[in-house]
């Protein structure tokens, strides 16, 4: 199961999970690190009552899990009608202070007053290896500081009276045996360890005696800082103002940065204002402030394959400002652009991916294809920077901005872009497409390129670089005049794309495939011939959304990633149905745009969050959630459909 809700502020991103708990905790980077031990253990809550324990996460529990549509605060509930307990969660990461704040109210529901026992169980693995952190309860705050190097992470509670916790442990996780501190509160009681070291873990707890039918509130708190005294410092401005206030600060921040949008959306139907609004934030929550934007800060796909969603794709990040950039933003694309102009290859090519702090991303790609050294690139990435820029610039018209990125950024790419051309077809060299898996020529990628090469040579005009313009207007040129080839001749639909062998023949792919029709239809359209497009999404229709039975469309026939049995075409993507649904927008097909829309909606997560992909056969989410890309697309088509 993904990240029911994502909470951040740029620096420190939580992901709380199904259960309402915490799952994931990076910082000091949004996507790096993730400071929890997010495969094995979420962070617990606890509850004692009449002499008896009980751990949310388990089927004693009903749990919602929700966030606010114009506020990145969740709203959790849990409830126990056995004991007779309800919690109701607030939670949020401050826009101040890098701090996770919760605001616990405990209802008693029994005729009866009662005193309850709220335990919150942490368990960090600032470490890598989940060895060398320490632990330890500091009397003086009274807290709990977890610590390694230049990571602090304060830990602390206190009823709304102001009374700190009274129970304490520190032991260890997950190592010589030991399953975890959180063990020791099963008994209601914590047995007041004052320190650990190597894998460690905490409890922390306090008491309040509630009335018959009323509640009582705990409020508490995570703080990450680079030291002991900084988190402190923190610390001491979270006690003096209060968790209430803290929150109506950032609902008031979030509110402010929502009001961006609102004369755009105002006038749309309620539920697709929330999707909206919702989306926004989601998209807000993995934009790094230092200019990444993360795909997926969801890491519960480590267990199901070999790495995280949590680094910089430029591809991902361009879609996700698209949206933004159309509503009037300007500080987070401007961040992103600037990102993307620094971990830019001297050659003017982006690499696969890249982790927040600008350092190279893992990647799958050789560098090498049959006999030949290859870049380990996906052009298009390179290409949709480009292209998002003029979109960036036709939105601002900020002259200013574009053209400190022109001999930086927008020069040595064009010029690469214009380069990697093959002789024999006048198209793109290969490279790996935009699903990451296949060394083509691709359609999608070609036309991209010339799309991105026709918006650079309008830069070049604009800032008089007249040379520039014409190499670059004469290799779109090239690339349009031989788009001829990606046409599948007996089915007559664009092509996947083919591969231009050692002996010069090709090698075509004829898979059906949205991103080509979609990259037809938005980038080339004109070029390409519209009668061509419109085929391929009527194939698309035909071979591919026909045969799913939970509704949507495939990536392309007989997609195998994360496949489902039976496999059908493969499994519907909330990106490639909402492309076929802006296609439907463009060409006055606002019923069957519709249909997709509601689809997409109907197919979140309750709390909103759309995943990556779903089973074809039930509809449930797989792979990451949420998917920034998919909340992306939403919004645009959204967008379009009211414009």
């Amino acid at each position: 199961m993904g990240r029911s809700v994502i909470l951040g502020n740029g620096s420190l991103t939580v992901g709380l999970d199904e259960f309402g708990l915490v799952h994931d905790f990076y910082y000091p980077y949004v996507g790096l690190d993730n400071l929890t031990t997010a495969r094995s253990s979420q962070h617990k809550i606890g509850v004692y009552v009449d002499g008896i324990f009980s751990w949310t996460d388990t089927d004693e529990w009903d749990t919602t899990v929700d966030f606010d549509a114009d506020a990145l605060i969740s709203h959790i509930n849990m409830t126990n009608k056995t004991l007779q307990i309800e919690l109701i969660l607030q939670d949020f990461v401050d826009l101040e202070f890098n701090a996770l704040c919760r605001k616990i109210e405990i209802k008693n529901n029994a005729n009866t007053q009662r005193t309850v026992r709220l335990f919150m169980h942490q368990v960090f693995e600032i470490s890598r290896a989940g060895r060398g952190d320490t632990a330890l309860y500091v009397p003086d705050g009274p807290y709990v500081l977890d610590y390694k190097g230049r990571c602090s992470l304060l830990i602390y509670s206190r009823t709304a009276e102001g009374t700190p916790f009274d129970k304490y442990s520190v032991g260890n996780y997950g190592i010589e045996g030991k399953e975890g501190t959180w063990r020791d509160a099963e008994d209601g009681k914590l047995e007041g360890n004052p320190v650990e070291h190597g894998g460690v873990d905490s409890v922390i707890s306090n008491e309040t005696t509630i009335s018959p039918n009323g509640s009582g509130v705990i409020e508490y708190w995570v703080i990450a800082a680079d030291s002991q005294y900084n988190a402190e410092r923190i610390h001491e401005k979270l006690a003096s103002s209060g968790v209430q206030n803290r929150l109506d600060a950032t609902r008031a921040g979030w509110h402010t940065w929502l009001g961006t949008a609102e004369a755009t959306i105002n006038s749309m139907p309620h539920s697709d204002q929330t999707a909206i609004r919702k989306s926004l934030l989601v998209i807000k929550a993995h934009t790094d402030r230092r200019g990444g934007v993360i795909a997926s800060c969801d890491s519960s796909i480590y267990n199901y394959g070999r790495d995280y969603y949590s680094y910089v794709w430029p591809r991902d990040g361009a879609y996700a400002m698209w949206p933004l950039i159309r509503l009037g933003y300007t500080e987070e694309p401007k961040r992103f652009f600037e990102f993307c102009r620094d971990i830019m290859n001297p050659e003017g090519y982006m690499m696969h991916k890249y982790q927040p702090d600008r350092a190279i991303g893992s990647t799958w790609h050789p560098l090498v294809h049959g006999k030949h050294s290859e870049l380990a690139i996906q052009e298009d990435e390179t290409a949709i920077v480009l292209f998002m820029l003029a979109e960036f610039y036709e939105e601002t018209e900020d002259t200013d901005f574009v053209e400190s990125l022109y001999v930086t950024m927008i020069q040595p790419m064009a010029n690469f872009m214009a380069s990697y051309i093959d002789e024999q077809t006048g198209l793109p060299h290969a490279s790996y497409d935009l699903w990451e898996e296949k060394f083509l020529t691709h359609s999608y990628t070609a036309l991209l390129v010339h799309r991105a090469l026709v918006e650079a040579a309008d830069f070049a005009e604009l800032f008089n670089y007249p040379d520039d313009a014409v190499r670059w207007k004469s290799a779109a040129e090239t690339i349009a005049k031989n788009f001829g080839v990606f046409i599948d001749p007996e089915r007559k639909l664009i092509r996947k794309g083919f591969l231009l062998n050692e002996n010069g023949s090709l090698t075509f792919d004829n898979t059906l495939d949205v991103s080509s029709a979609y990259g037809a239809f938005m980038f080339a359209a004109r070029p390409f011939g519209a009668e061509h497009v419109h085929k391929s999404f009527s194939g698309i229709e035909k071979l591919l959304m026909s045969e799913t039975p939970a509704g949507g469309s495939p990536r392309y026939e007989n997609d195998t990633y994360f496949q489902s049995e039976p496999a059908h075409m493969g499994n519907p993507w909330f990106v490639t149905s909402l492309w076929v649904a802006q296609y439907y927008t463009q060409t006055k097909r606002n019923d069957d745009a519709r249909r997709i829309i509601d689809w997409a909606l109907a197919h979140a997560y309750s709390s909103g969050v759309l995943s990556e992909q779903v089973n074809p056969s039930n509809g449930s989410p797989l792979s990451v959630m949420p998917l920034v890309w998919s909340h992306a697309e939403l919004v645009n088509t959204l967008l379009d459909i009211h414009s």
